[in-house]
């Protein structure tokens, strides 16, 4: 009796032994991760993104391509405004932001992606995994997930992402951006991710993309149809207060001028155009910096930031808000509010 007592305390140890071993670890995942992206050559992915960060959720359908080792198309769809969309393409001669429905596109010299957090990027998932010491990490039945901090550019608010890799093939399944009270703020859910798919490099092509034909630009008379709503921002700063609203028409459309005062001073003018005042395929040199703004990319300089959504082009200017209240407030600029 004794001895079967033993053989069967040895067979357990043997069990546990034999499942231990079969379990990746954090360190096993993360190298797999890395070898999978250092082995890739290209992907592929389209996933759906849903931003919280307002007063009503924002839908967007988003596209990418990437070719190794520094080409990168995405295309953030708008579900509500077939006009809405937004294209990000950097090849070799550097980073476009292209915005069909304000017929702008602007040129950045600088390193996005690479210290940037896109949720919807393989390659800044495991950089952000490989540059957090203190990632969390679990294994459930389907898939591997991860705990790590984000690098948004001024914005502080977003610290944390949660990763969910699929187990059997380490494509991202879904990312979730949290804020400091770890709730979602962001969700970007992936339909479908290929490794190493054929991607032709006029997929990049600056002249293909910037051609008229390949993004859809409204037309003069659904121009002529459109009319400003002029939208809040719901989240201000501390002791800043709604003070004054002027609207004003200008040569190719109407601009709304408002002001903000108190402990932080801020204007927010929001343009809506009834002809171009610019053309897409004549990118606009952009001497600052890219922020990414969830629903959209903005243009920061020392104290503005400009970005286009919904078929308008909007800037924030201040001299005493600091980079974190300016990308907060335009955040928060999502869709018609009360002032």
């Amino acid at each position: 009796m004794k001895g079967k007592l033993v053989l069967f305390i040895l067979l357990l140890s043997m069990v546990g032994l034999l499942t231990a071993c079969g379990e990746n670890t954090a360190d096993d995942v993360v190298n797999s991760l890395n070898k999978k992206a250092e082995d890739m050559g290209s992907f592929k992915a389209t996933a759906n993104m849903e931003i919280e960060t307002g007063e009503e959720p924002q839908q967007f359908d988003v596209q990418v391509w990437h070719k190794k080792d520094d080409y990168y198309k995405v295309v953030l769809q708008n579900q509500l405004d077939e006009k809405g969309n937004q294209v990000i393409l950097r090849n070799d001669e550097g980073v476009f932001v292209l915005t069909p429905s304000i017929n702008k596109s602007y040129k950045f010299q600088n390193d996005w992606p690479k210290h940037h957090s896109q949720p919807y990027l393989f390659t800044s998932l495991v950089n952000d995994i490989n540059s957090d010491s203190d990632r969390e990490f679990k294994s459930t039945e389907n898939y591997y997930e991860f705990t790590v901090k984000t690098n948004y550019k001024g914005n502080q608010q977003l610290p944390y992402q949660k990763i969910y890799f699929h187990k059997k093939t380490y494509e991202p399944a879904l990312v979730r951006v949290l804020n400091a009270q770890n709730e979602t703020m962001v969700k970007v859910t992936f339909s479908e991710f290929d490794f190493n798919p054929e991607i032709a490099d006029s997929e990049f092509n600056t002249e293909e993309n910037l051609a008229k034909g390949a993004i859809s630009v409204p037309t003069m008379a659904e121009l002529e149809e459109q009319s400003m709503t002029v939208y809040y921002p719901t989240n201000l700063p501390s002791g800043s207060e709604f003070t004054k609203e002027k609207v004003v028409s200008f040569e190719d459309g109407e601009r709304s001028i408002l002001s903000y005062e108190g402990d932080k001073n801020f204007t927010l003018v929001q343009e809506m155009y009834s002809t171009y005042p610019t053309s897409v395929e004549v990118p606009v040199y952009a001497p600052g910096e890219m922020v990414d703004l969830g629903f959209t990319v903005g243009h920061l300089t020392n104290n503005s930031l400009e970005w286009q959504q919904d078929g308008m082009s909007f800037v924030l200017a201040s001299d005493s808000l600091t980079v974190e209240e300016m990308v907060m407030v335009a955040k928060s600029v999502q869709g018609q509010a009360m002032k």
